[in-house]
């Protein structure tokens, strides 16, 4: 559905917040249609972005790995987060 949505389970480190909200963010803009709603809709969009970063929080954290589970790669996310002495070149 959104191809900038990462996978968060199994990330080695767990997801952090900013990452649940930023999945949560691309969710909404892509069923609402909105990059960045009307100030009418401002609200009811960041209503809607907060409840799905909770649900997929919680959803992070029920899960359990099943048997031979790996961590996903890192996120790209991540990587472009990192310390440009971290990273690749």
């Amino acid at each position: 559905m959104c191809r900038n949505i990462q996978q968060l389970r199994g990330a080695e480190p767990p997801a952090t917040d900013a990452e649940v909200r930023d999945a949560a963010l691309q969710f909404v803009r892509k069923v609402s249609g909105y990059r960045t709603p009307s100030a009418a809709n401002a609200a009811t969009f960041e209503t809607a972005v907060d409840d799905v970063a909770t649900a997929v929080r919680r959803l992070l954290d029920g899960l359990t790995p099943g048997p031979g589970s790996k961590p996903v790669t890192p996120l790209q996310r991540r990587r472009a987060a990192a310390p440009a002495s971290t990273q690749r070149r």
